[in-house]
């Protein structure tokens, strides 16, 4: 996909900073193939906790599963990582109402409601949360 492989040149780029405060670039070993790949993902940040989801039906984020390592390039630099994937109904709720919270604007790409001061839609939450999984990277120590 062209998308994926410009964010990917940007990232690794001395211009990374027009895209990198949203955009990360995840590098991880496939589970079966155990070739090492490269994915620009959305995510949040709060302190050593990256937040990303993805839909279910894509398959990237099952060589996630059992705190996998991977690698993050967050603000022009490498990061090591641990990976730890919420796919039950009720984790991945809990932990998408926690991203709106932190990032409201997100709110329309996952067709959640916000209420008048910008609580997201518990229902809508719900929702969003039956095709997607929810990911958290607790990033190791510099």
């Amino acid at each position: 996909m062209w998308y994926n492989a410009m964010m990917k040149w940007i990232l690794l780029s001395p211009f990374h900073g027009l895209i990198s405060k949203g955009i990360i670039l995840i590098t991880y070993t496939g589970r079966k193939s155990r070739k090492a790949y490269s994915l620009p993902v959305n995510y949040v940040r709060d302190g050593d906790v990256i937040y990303v989801t993805s839909y279910r039906a894509r398959t990237w984020w099952r060589s996630l599963r059992g705190g996998a390592a991977v690698s993050v390039r967050l603000d022009g630099g490498d990061r090591k990582a641990r990976g730890e994937v919420i796919e039950d109904d009720a984790g991945v709720a809990e932990g998408l109402m926690a991203y709106l919270q932190k990032v409201p604007q997100y709110a329309k790409y996952y067709q959640v409601k916000l209420d008048p001061d910008g609580t997201p839609d518990a229902t809508d939450i719900t929702q969003a949360s039956r095709d997607r999984v929810f990911i958290r990277l607790h990033l190791e120590p510099v």
